[in-house]
């Protein structure tokens, strides 16, 4: 069995001839620019730029190709003018080539290497070629189609138009009886393919028009078997309502002897073994085209193993194992038309033969190892590899058709300047932004216009704080309105059922729980939502039911949430201004708006043309009534409580009496110790008194209070000096000494960083 690989692992390399599509290439024409401009060219290998074999190639396209069997040579067969070409894989060059009269169709090599060889010409001729050159030639009654070579009887068996199989015997150098194939019920059109296995030398012919393989003995001339192809599942349902005729294209039997591929017409490979009637693999490869090779793909202990086969029509070649034929070990796509193509035995090795000048040849380090002649590829492998590929591209723009068209360069197809490639075309980056700017100049404009739009759109998006579903295409107000209420009910459900099972029985929390799961079970959820109920749908989709917030009605309905909007339509210019009209905290911007507004202009103008200099002793009226005018206006309003009562019935009754007033008649003398000031008396002798303290009364009322009982009179200290209540200066401590000046003399300087509250000044809170 192989080893899985990624496709992507495996690489394919170009050693010769246009790079294949599948090998992360470079096309042909940029290519052969980079390495034109590249200053080190000589030394530095570009992909695709490698010859393997020097002169590798054919004036106009090539049509087979095959190695000797001693590995020593490579032949292929070309036009135009038609001719057959021998290369020196020891020496890696051209080793001779040779004319002929007509295109070749096939040939064999009958010896180990190119001494001898039969060439099937596609006019009818058979040409015999040796070491010297054209040995002997013959006809064919039909045209031929395939060529091969019978060694125990030396026949060359010929597959041509018509049911027979010509048979030209080398050893007596005539034709033998042809073997006729024949069909019950259908017509043999013709032979495509001659295959004839290497184990037991059982001949195999692909048959045109019927879908059939025929197995025949050379022993007895007789066929053998017939082997019919599953044609419902080959023929696509178009061709097979046409009639189209399903064919056999390609064959190739394994040295086992027991297994073979076919390929047909319809682009698919099948895997038999002979001793079953149905197929063990198929492969489709997905062009409908018809096959050109399959291949068993065997070797040494260093191939990628035997299980693998090669299956190729014109447009790709894949590489899959015969296990998993729905994943390719590896998927070639060449540049130009396949017409053949060769697996140099025990290696890595492709040879193929194509529509175009350069014969392609590709090297693929996981398939096999690099053969004999050609040891050195493994070593230049990594140098083969452009790590430069991702920015060759950045001279080009790739447009499609459609978009050519809009630039008005469909004039240019078919020019240098436009290079195809798959739906569209490689166009120069200058040309392009030349004509982007005729065809659109204002595309940049347009371009940053968008730009902008969609970032007003990302940030707008951001400023919403709760959106709604993903269905409402209108009424998104609304919609957040009812999700914001739904949010809410469920927090209440929640606090409730939280408040309610920590003061609930654990067995019937239990069970209330047990019957809440059950009811979500059978009925799912009970409260759902309005936005998910199809009566309303309508309401958030159509745009029919927009609400016009506008409007007079729904200001009519929704006050609250008009006065809310309107208030947030504010911009951040019309917020300052509003901040700047209101007045300070502390008075001292108040103004009366109206009068500052209505003032007379002439009024104005006396205040600012007044000089006194001019016209000493008289006085400025309109500045006098603006000063008392402010002044009044600067008097806050404070209701004074009078010193006397207000005459009334009752004292109680009277809201506007002091404190004193209030007193009772008797209330007594007062027990603060003090003197007694501005006393007088008013209704009822109430007496309302103004207390002072000083030093002398503090010491008074401290021998007073000494002489009552209270304490001892403390022994006057010299030099101390008592004041207010408690409080004395002077005082110097016993340990006075070890005090530091600070401690003893107080503070000398003023403290600094303190605010200074003289200082007129507004500061801002942090301040």
């Amino acid at each position: 069995m192989v080893k899985a690989l990624d496709p992507s692992d495996v690489r394919v390399y170009t050693v010769n001839g246009t790079t294949a599509g599948s090998s992360s290439s470079l096309p042909d024409w940029l290519t052969r620019k980079r390495a034109a401009k590249g200053k080190r060219a000589t030394r530095e290998h570009y992909e695709g730029s490698i010859e393997l074999i020097q002169g590798f190639e054919f004036p106009e396209a090539s049509n087979r190709v095959k190695a000797t069997r001693d590995g020593q040579n490579v032949i292929a067969t070309g036009t135009y003018k038609p001719q057959l070409r021998v290369w020196d894989v020891g020496q890696l060059s051209l080793k001779f080539e040779r004319h002929s009269d007509a295109e070749n169709v096939d040939f064999v090599m009958l010896s180990d290497d190119w001494t001898k060889i039969v060439q099937l010409q596609n006019d009818r001729t058979v040409e015999l070629h040796t070491q010297g050159g054209l040995h002997y030639k013959t006809r064919i009654p039909k045209f031929g189609r395939s060529l091969a070579y019978h060694f125990p009887s030396c026949d060359t068996l010929i597959g041509a138009s018509g049911n027979e199989v010509y048979r030209l015997n080398l050893d007596q150098g005539r034709f033998m009886t042809p073997l006729t194939l024949q069909e019950d019920g259908s017509e043999i059109l013709g032979v495509n393919v001659v295959d004839v296995n290497p184990a037991h030398q059982l001949l195999a012919f692909g048959v045109e028009g019927n879908g059939t393989v025929q197995f025949w003995d050379h022993r007895s001339r007789a066929s053998v078997g017939t082997l019919r192809l599953p044609t419902s599942r080959l023929r696509p349902l178009s061709s097979a309502n046409s009639g189209e005729a399903l064919s056999v294209t390609a064959i190739s039997s394994r040295h086992d002897g027991l297994s073979y591929a076919i390929g047909t017409s319809t682009g698919h490979t099948l895997l038999y073994d002979i001793r079953a009637a149905n197929p063990f693999a198929l492969k489709d490869q997905g062009y409908g085209l018809p096959m050109k090779d399959v291949i068993w793909l065997e070797g040494g202990s260093r191939m990628a193993g035997d299980a693998l086969v090669l299956s190729a029509d014109k447009k790709v070649v894949k590489i899959w194992d015969r296990s998993t034929p729905n994943e390719n070990f590896v998927s070639i796509t060449p540049a130009n038309d396949l017409n053949n193509i060769h697996h140099v035995t025990d290696s890595g090795l492709l040879l193929t033969a194509n529509e175009g000048i350069q014969m392609c040849t590709y090297f693929i380090p996981q398939l096999g190892p690099a053969p004999r002649w050609a040891s050195f590829l493994e070593n230049i492998t990594e140098e083969m590899e452009d790590q430069s590929t991702r920015s060759v591209y950045e001279d080009y723009k790739f447009i499609d058709r459609n978009e050519l068209k809009t630039l008005g360069l469909d004039n240019l197809v078919g020019t240098p300047a436009l290079k195809p490639y798959m739906h569209g075309y490689f166009v120069s980056l200058k040309l392009y932004e030349t004509a982007r700017l005729i065809a659109n100049p204002f595309a940049y404009a347009d371009h940053r216009e968008r730009t902008i739009k969609d970032k007003m759109e990302k940030l707008a998006e951001t400023r919403i704080r709760k959106k709604a579903e993903p269905g409402v295409k209108v009424n998104k107000i609304l919609a957040e309105k009812i999700l914001r209420d739904e949010e809410r009910a469920r927090k209440r459900e929640e606090r409730k059922k939280k408040k309610a099972t920590t003061s609930a029985d654990p067995e019937a929390m239990q069970v209330d729980a047990e019957a809440a799961e059950a009811d979500a079970g059978e009925g799912g959820e009970q409260h759902e939502s309005i936005l998910h109920d199809p009566r309303f749908s309508k309401v958030f989709e159509d745009p029919q039911f927009t609400i016009d917030v506008n409007s007079r009605e729904y200001a009519l309905l929704n006050p609250s949430s008009v006065g809310q909007n309107r208030s947030k339509a504010k911009t951040a210019v019309e917020n300052e201004e509003e901040e700047s009209d209101k007045s300070s905290s502390d008075g001292l911007g108040e103004s009366d708006s109206d009068e500052g507004s209505n003032s007379d202009s002439d009024d104005e103008g006396e205040l600012s043309k007044f000089d006194p200099r001019k016209r000493p002793g008289q006085k400025n009226e309109a500045l006098s009534n603006s000063i008392q005018q402010s002044r009044q206006q600067r008097v806050p309003r404070v209701k004074y409580v009078p010193m006397q009562a207000q005459a009334s019935g009752s004292r109680l009754e009277d809201k506007n009496a002091t404190f004193g007033q209030r007193l009772a008649p008797n209330a007594g003398r007062s027990s603060f110790g003090g003197k007694q000031k501005a006393s007088s008396r008013i209704e009822d002798d109430a007496t309302e008194i103004s207390w002072v303290p000083s030093a002398s009364a503090s010491r008074d009322e401290y021998d007073d209070n000494a002489s009552a009982g209270k304490g001892k009179p403390e022994k006057k200290r010299p030099g101390v000096e008592k004041f207010g209540a408690g409080m004395e200066k002077g005082y110097v401590p016993e340990d006075a000494e070890d005090m530091s000046e600070a401690d003893r003399s107080g503070r000398t300087k003023r403290r600094q960083g303190m605010r200074s509250g003289s200082r007129n000044a507004f500061r801002s809170i942090d301040g």
